[in-house]
């Protein structure tokens, strides 16, 4: 059995860079309890940096060359990467090739269309912290069953398999050397074998394009006769449909095929002159008519990534004179999010998104799914274009809405912060309500009574349950990066000690939890893909140095896997 007391100090590819002094065995404990050695091959490190350059991040980042390092972050990234290992440990152990583990009852469950979506989720996060084995392990069950798979299986939605299993394929595509990638690691297949697959998937996946009258896609594809329909009902989610172009696009450059962008853009294109609300979209559209369906804005489920790749597809094409409308959208949006959904709560004034879900003449919602949490990163992003606030004000980058921007969203991840520490456990719940004067309800605290906040959120005996989501670490994460302030990172760390004291199962893995509000927690039966794909890929990277996937070099897909913006042309 993997047990998480003693990994041993697997040297990863980042401390490889910053913490060169640190000398030790480099193992993992195997399935039965015995000190496995861990043989890498030393990775192709980045140049170093002068011993005279100066560290701006508050001292805690640690770089190579003679600077100073801080152990403290060197040892929390090492606890986060240990985390990886339990949780990869218990999926390899009881799911290995199921799309997700059940750790409690240990088995596996496909509940993506059986494409191993844990494995290829995985597989970049694994890379990014050097632990070849996984890699090794990860890359082999690609080559020799993913392939198979494909061919063979019927029905998955479009967007999971885009951005989960097709981005995982091809962020392991480049850093694993494809493409004069970072080739951050020499453990399994050769890049080529991930970019066929990929190639292979997305042949697949373009039917659901090829196969509506309208540029706006089917969201259900069958894999093995390449064909495609509508959801039941008919409608296509906004986020849905628009979170597809990253993946695409990237395919076709690295691929010399234009036709997966060709397809993808069609729908930003398209979205483009359609009537919007300030820039704010309904939830559903129509691959029917083209058009949207219904008045329900959110920047939750369903419309969250909508906006989010406006302006990282913008980013990755910014070389193309033909794509500066996203950017557009997206300046047009972020003042519609200020001006319709932003609202304080009382008594603390905490600064929320909320909802229209009946449209701008109708009642606001002040309800605000942790979903909703990707905005602070999305907005820092797209205030300073992955440079640090002070490069970017340095070079005279940042207008007054970048700035308004900027603050907003670092009122926001505060917000974010505060749906965690506000409960009993720690964890966020997936959705909760805002004390306003319009709306109100008693005894629906966090549990946390010495919580600042605790009269200002109400969560919902509903909404009280925690899926391992990223979205708040992955705001934490790039407003560390942007703004340099070390609050973020301590913020990220109290999470993380929350889901190593509440999630973490001894027989490997981690679990959902029921109520995030009662101690102990109601535990569920699931490990999300996306908690190894992005929950601890972000905390990771949070606790380690800025050269490791910068931010004004990579986009991260919706999933958390880094695609390079420089495409060729």
């Amino acid at each position: 059995m993997l047990t998480h007391t003693s990994p041993g100090h697997i040297v990863t590819h980042d401390q490889a860079i910053g913490n060169k002094n640190i000398e030790g065995d480099s193992s993992i404990t195997n399935s039965d309890g015995r000190l496995k050695k861990l043989w890498r091959r030393a990775p192709r490190l980045p140049p170093r940096i002068p011993p005279d350059t100066k560290v701006t991040n508050n001292g805690s980042d640690h770089v190579p060359g003679n600077l100073d390092v801080s152990s403290t972050w060197i040892t929390r990234q090492q606890k986060v990467k240990e985390a990886f290992v339990h949780a990869w440990s218990g999926y390899k152990k009881f799911a290995m090739g199921y799309d997700e583990l059940m750790p409690l009852s240990k088995h596996g469950t496909d509940g993506l269309g059986g494409l191993g979506a844990t494995v290829v989720d995985a597989l970049d996060t694994a890379m990014i912290m050097g632990i070849d084995e996984v890699v090794a392990e990860a890359g082999s069950w690609v080559e020799e069953h993913l392939s198979e798979r494909i061919s063979k299986k019927g029905q998955v939605n479009l967007f999971e398999t885009t951005i989960r299993v097709l981005g995982g394929l091809l962020s392991a595509y480049h850093l694993s050397g494809g493409e004069n990638g970072l080739n951050l690691t020499h453990a399994g297949p050769k890049p080529a074998v991930y970019l066929q697959t990929a190639k292979d998937l997305a042949d697949r996946l373009l039917s659901a394009f090829t196969a509506s009258p309208t540029p706006i896609p089917f969201s259900d594809v069958i894999l093995h006769d390449k064909s495609a329909h509508p959801a039941p009902g008919g409608l296509s989610s906004t986020s849905e449909v628009s979170t597809l172009q990253l993946e695409f696009n990237y395919l076709s450059s690295v691929s010399g095929d234009p036709k997966y962008s060709l397809e993808a853009m069609k729908v930003l294109d398209h979205i483009k002159n359609l009537p919007k609300v300030e820039g704010l979209v309904p939830i559903y559209i129509s691959p029917q008519s083209g058009q949207f369906s219904g008045e329900n804005i959110r920047l939750g489920s369903r419309g969250d990534s909508y906006y989010e790749y406006l302006i990282k597809v913008w980013l990755q094409c910014r070389a193309d004179s033909n794509t500066s409308y996203l950017h557009e959208m997206y300046t047009e949006a972020m003042k519609g999010v200020r001006h319709l959904l932003v609202r304080k709560s009382i008594p603390n004034g905490l600064v929320f998104v909320g909802e229209l879900p009946y449209g701008p003449q109708s009642d606001f919602s002040p309800k605000m799914d942790h979903l909703v949490c990707f905005l602070p990163g999305t907005l820092a992003l797209g205030a300073t274009k992955g440079l640090t606030k002070k490069q970017a004000m340095k070079n005279s980058m940042l207008n007054f809405e970048d700035l308004e921007n900027l603050k907003l969203a670092e009122d926001l991840a505060k917000t974010c912060f505060e749906m965690y520490s506000v409960t009993s456990t720690g964890l966020a719940p997936e959705i909760a309500y805002f004390h306003t004067k319009e709306f109100s309800e008693e005894g629906l605290d966090g549990g946390n009574k010495s919580s600042e906040f605790v009269n200002d959120i109400i969560i919902k005996p509903a909404d009280r349950h925690n899926l391992l989501r990223p979205e708040t670490v992955e705001s934490l994460f790039v407003l560390y990066r942007i703004t340099e302030d070390p609050k973020y990172r301590e913020w990220g760390w109290q999470i993380f000690e929350a889901f190593e004291k509440h999630t973490k199962v001894d027989t490997g893995g981690y679990c959902s939890l029921g109520d995030v509000t009662s101690i102990p927690p109601h535990r569920r039966d699931k490990m999300e893909t996306f908690f190894l794909g992005e929950t601890l890929k972000y905390l990771y990277l949070l606790f380690g140095h800025n050269s490791l996937i910068p931010l004004d070099k990579f986009v991260f897909n919706t999933e958390a896997h880094p695609i390079p913006i420089n495409l060729k042309k």
